[in-house]
């Protein structure tokens, strides 16, 4: 199986990337380190580690999203409720939220859930957001629980993945029928890569 090492960049939709910029960039303190764009959209890029980026596209006409409580039930179409950061310490996790008051922007009291501690906020495009510090001691990644008092049926199969419950691969792609097209963003790269050969 593939071994994933993060959030390569979630993507998220604004029609406003000037307060998006204010709010990612100079609020939270996120880098914008990438900005793609031709008429009628734009695409940016914002660090949130070493190995995540949280993006956002800018199309005309998009508005904020209502806003709806962290976690509280919807029915119909619906495919996300919010999204939580991981924070380093107990300390900016206080910070974050004392720098959002600050902005005079709405941010949740402090919320004890047993294995993390979290704030709860949103952002400018009404994205439900939320930050998180693990709690010392409790990783449910190193010891999975399972406290739901009716799981569902696969859930009871345990943590790991379940193989033979799809195909595996026949034929694997060779590495010399390996082909990569080059798609949004790959003019960023041979910009880049054209510079880098002009100083050098």
């Amino acid at each position: 199986m593939a071994k994933f090492n993060g959030v390569n960049h979630l993507a998220l939709v604004t029609g406003d990337m000037n307060a998006t910029i204010r709010f990612w960039r100079d609020l939270l303190g996120m880098r914008l380190v990438a900005g793609l764009g031709a008429p009628g959209y734009r695409h940016y890029f914002f660090e949130l580690s070493d190995t995540d980026l949280v993006a956002f596209f800018e199309w005309p006409g998009v508005e904020p999203l209502a806003e709806k409580a962290h976690g509280s039930p919807v029915r119909g179409p619906f495919g996300f409720d919010h999204v939580s950061f991981g924070v380093e310490s107990e300390d900016d996790l206080w910070a974050l939220k004392d720098r959002i008051a600050a902005a005079g922007l709405w941010v949740s009291e402090v919320i004890d859930h047993g294995f993390i501690h979290s704030v709860y906020s949103y952002d400018p495009n009404g994205v439900p957001i939320e930050f998180s510090h693990s709690v010392e001691g409790v990783d449910v990644r190193r010891t999975p629980a399972m406290k739901d008092v009716r799981p569902v049926e696969y859930a009871e199969e345990g943590p790991e993945p379940v193989r033979g419950k799809w195909p595996e691969v026949g034929e694997p792609t060779p590495k010399k029928e390996r082909v990569v097209y080059p798609g949004a963003g790959s003019e960023l790269y041979h910009f880049l890569k054209q510079k880098s050969e002009r100083k050098g």
